[in-house]
């Protein structure tokens, strides 16, 4: 009687490191993914930027000066709200310095 008792202490002790251990794998695999998912948003939002600078080059023959002009002429639509696009445009045949920054909140 006193073994069984003992050995079911060891097993609920098993089982608990497990659960956290499963709960602590869950959190950081989850935080990780978030910041994936992140990191391919703000990789997305500068495909977008460099493909309507690229097709307003191709159009027009120079680059445009200024992000508003991408949205005004070439339906460029940009999640402001979660992250920073900084567009600096050198010359009307170079192709603009493009960075995009998720914002902190």
């Amino acid at each position: 009687m006193y073994q069984d008792v003992r050995n079911r202490k060891w097993i609920i002790l098993f089982l608990l490191v497990a659960a956290v251990a499963f709960l602590m794998g869950r959190f950081f695999l989850s935080r990780n993914t978030r910041d994936s998912i992140e990191e391919e948003s703000a990789l997305s939002i500068k495909t977008a930027v460099e493909q309507a600078a690229l097709q307003c080059y191709v159009i027009e023959g120079a680059y445009p000066e200024d992000l508003q002009y991408l949205k005004d002429n070439y339906g460029l639509q940009i999640n402001t709200e979660s992250y920073v696009v900084v567009y600096r445009a050198f010359a009307d045949n170079r192709v603009p310095d493009i960075r995009v920054v998720k914002r902190e909140q």
